[in-house]
């Protein structure tokens, strides 16, 4: 007798895989390689030594990183040429499902002469047998979503962690994304897949975008846009996926916990913390007395603009803490970003606004922030920037510079503008 769930189970996994071979998603050309990396998080070399190692991380040490579902190549790419740059050993194996989308990481790979990648076809769901750890540091950016049984997929990965490894991941969020699920749900009823070919079911997409009313929740929600002029692959992984499931911070929670894993942060905190977001003193006195899970869920309610989640995780017997600034030895760094240009954009001292997803959010920064971002060149420790800054006043003690500092990183760190790297 034959099971029915398990067949449509079935057939979701093959439309999925289907989707992915002729639809390799993002969209990539590798000739793009020859003037820019394409950057971002998680992933970052510093910055998830930062929320996994604590800062701490030697680098003079081989690491193994695994990025599960690769596909076209942006996470295993950006930390494989970071790992070059930064002269740390290792390997980056790039783990995927998709012939085309992994012929398209490979050619993006050869063009910029990346020999530490190293390519292995298979589900992350069998990368106890496919590609067994144990790893420093797994990616899993924008496919647990995706599968039948996300839990079972992150458990898969969190087994296979070094003892003190992490992932980074990246999920839907629910409320980011109003608008999508009732488009895949019109979709459903007028181009079901398995019934049409993929390239009717997203030109049927493309008409259905191009009739709705501004009323919709897809037209109201402006956050969403990948649709607007973008290509197929984006329309088909947006609208027409066969499994696609978005998450609240709650349901994050519970997620890393099922998998014997512990939040070490979200990206970027900020957008998870009221003290940023609220300004009334009385809503803000009640939430001081709440847990985090339960601060960062009235953040995404409050903003409503989370469309995904990215956050850093390690074993829940990994008793890891974040880096702090209280050694003059630390290093600062700016992840995927040039210290002059952003020095440049800083005010001295004074007030500035942040803008992510249509949300503006005003900061205070202190009044060496200029010159203190601008010999954030990732080799400086804070003595060595307090040094170079001291040159021009003589004046400023260590003391008076760490507090601008920390007055500096604290806005800085809120929006993954900086991370702190320790002495080796």
């Amino acid at each position: 007798m034959t099971d029915p769930v398990s067949n449509n189970t079935n057939a979701r996994d093959r439309r999925v895989q289907s989707q992915y071979e002729s639809y390799p998603y993002p969209e990539r050309n590798p000739d793009d390689e020859k003037t820019r990396l394409i950057a971002g998080s998680p992933s970052n070399l510093f910055e998830l030594n930062h929320y996994v190692f604590g800062g701490a991380r030697d680098l003079s040490k081989p690491m193994k990183a695994l990025v599960a579902g690769g596909g076209t190549g942006d996470a295993a790419i950006m930390l494989a040429q970071h790992m070059r740059d930064a002269d740390v050993p290792g390997e980056v194996v790039h783990l995927d499902l998709s012939g085309p989308s992994q012929a398209v990481a490979q050619a993006r790979a050869k063009m910029r002469g990346l020999d530490n990648i190293r390519f292995v076809t298979g589900s992350l769901l069998d990368v106890a047998k496919v590609a067994p750890g144990p790893w420093d540091y797994i990616d899993c950016c924008g496919v647990l979503h995706h599968l039948e049984d996300p839990d079972a997929g992150l458990t898969a990965l969190a087994g296979q962690l070094a003892p003190d490894g992490g992932i980074g991941v990246m999920v839907y969020g629910e409320y980011g994304r109003t608008g999508v699920y009732h488009m895949q749900d019109m979709l459903r009823t007028i181009a079901p897949g398995g019934a049409i070919p993929d390239d009717e079911r997203v030109a049927m997409a493309k008409r259905l975008a191009a009739d709705l009313p501004n009323t919709s929740w897809i037209m109201r929600n402006d956050l969403i846009r990948d649709h607007v002029g973008g290509g197929d692959p984006g329309i088909y992984d947006l609208f027409l996926h066969s499994r696609d499931r978005a998450y609240r911070v709650p349901e994050i929670a519970d997620f890393v916990t099922q998998a014997s894993l512990r939040l070490t942060g979200f990206i970027e905190p900020y957008r998870y913390d009221p003290d940023w977001l609220v300004s009334d003193p009385r809503i803000l006195k009640h939430l001081h007395e709440q847990d985090q899970i339960t601060r960062a869920s009235f953040a995404e309610s409050f903003a409503g603009n989370l469309k995904k989640h990215i956050f850093y995780a390690v074993r829940d017997d990994n008793p890891v803490a974040l880096p702090s600034t209280a050694d003059p030895q630390v290093t600062p760094h700016l992840p995927n970003l040039n210290a002059e240009d952003i020095a440049k954009a800083l005010p001295t001292g004074g007030k500035i606004t942040v803008t992510t997803d249509g949300l503006k959010t005003t900061m205070a920064v202190p009044t060496l922030s200029r010159p203190i971002v601008a010999l954030c060149d990732g080799n400086r420790s804070l003595a060595e920037i307090h040094a170079a800054i001291r040159e021009k006043r003589s004046d400023l003690d260590y003391d008076a510079f760490k507090r601008q500092f920390d007055e500096l990183y604290k806005v800085m760190n809120a929006i993954n503008r900086m991370v702190l790297r320790l002495p080796a």
